[in-house]
């Protein structure tokens, strides 16, 4: 039986601007905190084990598939965090967020369910208590991760990111836009990460290494065009980080199609994000009606989705 106790915990998507793949090889990368797509989890009294509700899984959570795992685990370490025994709670969770696109739903859903259940509590949650918790359960649907998902997904702050260094957040004041738009096919970032892989250790001369420097260079020079609102070279930059990612194969037919069709309206540039070979891509604008132009033109050429947000932090990303 319900009781009418509920308490809620949100999270909201992230963008990779710059540098994807090449983070791998200890390169520079630019991420963004992504509000237009948002992750709510509600946390209830219910009498009997922790129950779960959300697109993927209606049920007992002890039960839930093997890919919701970690997010099981996050729902362990809030409780146990809490000392709270693991049961007598129904979590329901709603997401805008496209899974399997870059956007980091799994971070993204560990962050809402934390904050619900904290809250449901009526218990202060630090910043640094929900990274580790977090990061965590991160470890069982990622392995490895940087801690740039879980950080992005949880606060405004756009983070310039270099493997092995601190995740350094920065403001972002530029009047620009950013379009993002959906191919409708899942992205495979972890064969396209292995491609390039491949191709590095089959390559005679470093082509494929030098290609991954340039992308780190680019990724370097756009946090110095965001910070000093320099759109124009932004999207140039965008625009050569599109053509370097093409090049090491881990774009496709889709991913190119969009990006053409919104240099075709007008962008001031246009890549792909996150793993590649399907998934989402991005494109600058310079104002509102450029953004609508671009946003039109990704429908037209296929996009299944769009989505928008401000590169000025004073309006809100």
């Amino acid at each position: 039986m319900y009781i009418m106790t509920t308490n809620i915990g949100k999270a909201h998507g992230k963008i990779i601007l710059m540098g994807e793949h090449a983070v791998v090889y200890g390169e520079p990368s630019i991420a963004l905190p992504f509000p237009a797509v948002e992750m709510i989890a509600s946390v209830s009294a219910y009498e009997g084990p922790v129950r779960l509700d959300c697109s993927y899984y209606h049920g007992i959570a002890d039960d839930m598939p093997e890919i919701l795992q970690s997010l099981k685990k996050a729902i362990e370490l809030a409780l146990e965090s809490l000392k709270q025994p693991y049961e007598n709670l129904a979590i329901n969770i709603e997401s805008a967020i496209p899974p399997e696109r870059g956007m980091g739903s799994s971070a993204a859903v560990a962050v809402a369910v934390t904050r619900a259940i904290y809250n449901y509590f009526n218990a202060d949650l630090d910043h640094g208590r929900l990274m580790h918790m977090v990061n965590i359960s991160e470890k069982i649907a990622h392995g490895n991760p940087s801690g740039l998902d879980a950080l992005t997904t949880s606060s405004l702050s756009p983070v310039y990111y270099r493997k092995g260094a601190d995740i350094i957040p920065f403001s972002l004041k530029m009047d620009a836009y950013l379009v993002v738009g959906d191919t409708g096919v899942t992205g495979q970032t972890k064969e396209a990460v292995q491609s390039i892989a491949d191709r590095i250790e089959k390559e005679a001369q470093p082509i494929s290494r030098e290609k991954i420097a340039l992308l780190g260079k680019l990724a370097n020079h756009a946090k110095g065009f965001l910070e000093r609102n320099e759109a124009k070279e932004l999207g140039e930059a965008m625009n050569q980080a599109h053509l370097l990612l093409a090049e090491l194969g881990v774009s496709n037919k889709e991913l190119d199609n969009l990006v053409s069709a919104a240099r075709e309206a007008g962008a001031l540039g246009a890549k792909l994000t996150g793993g590649g070979r399907g998934g989402c891509m991005i494109a600058l604008a310079n104002n509102q009606s450029e953004t609508e132009k671009i946003r039109l033109a990704l429908l037209n050429a296929g996009a299944v989705t769009t989505w928008m947000t401000s590169l000025n932090q004073e309006e809100g990303l």
